[in-house]
């Protein structure tokens, strides 16, 4: 029997993985949360063989909810699913402590390959991001400037690129106007950049905006 937690605020995103792995062989307990606040009350009470956490919980960074249930469950594998493409994420979400990533697009043999891999105390890749990695080694290629960015501030400069204003950035991620301008401030330094406009193409460019 497998017991996995399901975290996702969309109530039909967890229905339809629930059917997902109903249909897959074997035994499936599941267990459901739609809130940072329930899932981690969840994983201190359960005893869960994996996790499958959206990457965007209502507004939370589903990676920071990741840091903090990994340092109360360290073993506790954590598979991402996000309708991000991996190019935005999923470095990052390993760098977490994710044992896998895969995107909401994604089909169902691969999530169910993703979650039994990770269950098995294996790493789950796609071959797309796999590929994508080794050329990055191959080539010698070095970081891009995106990666010096905290995850706060990746977030903060993911939204401008996306057009939104200070305002609506502060509305989203539930934090003041200054805060937001101070994020804003610091990328800009890390990224050597002036304007949104520059940020904004550079997003754009590298695949960092839906």
């Amino acid at each position: 029997m497998i017991r996995i937690l399901i975290v996702d605020d969309h109530a039909v995103v967890r229905d339809g993985l629930r059917r997902i792995f109903d249909e897959a062989p074997g035994e499936t307990v599941f267990g459901e949360a739609s809130t940072p606040k329930e899932a981690m009350r969840l994983v201190r009470e359960g005893n869960w063989d994996a996790v499958v956490l959206d990457i965007s919980l209502g507004g939370r960074n589903g990676l920071e909810f990741l840091k903090e249930l990994k340092q109360i469950r360290p073993r506790l594998p954590v598979l991402i699913l996000s309708m991000h493409s991996e190019e935005q994420y999923a470095r990052r979400a390993f760098k977490a402590g994710a044992a896998g990533y895969v995107t909401k697009d994604s089909s169902r043999a691969e999530l169910v390959n993703a979650v039994n891999k990770v269950i098995q105390g294996r790493r789950y890749v796609s071959p797309a991001l796999a590929e994508k990695l080794v050329f990055d080694i191959q080539r010698g290629t070095e970081s891009p400037v995106h990666e010096a960015l905290s995850d706060r501030e990746f977030e903060v400069m993911r939204l401008i690129a996306s057009g939104k204003t200070v305002g609506e950035i502060a509305d989203i991620l539930s934090l003041s106007d200054k805060t937001i301008s101070t994020y804003r401030a610091r990328l800009l330094e890390k990224m050597r950049m002036r304007t949104n406009a520059e940020l904004t193409h550079y997003a754009i460019k590298n695949n960092l905006v839906d």
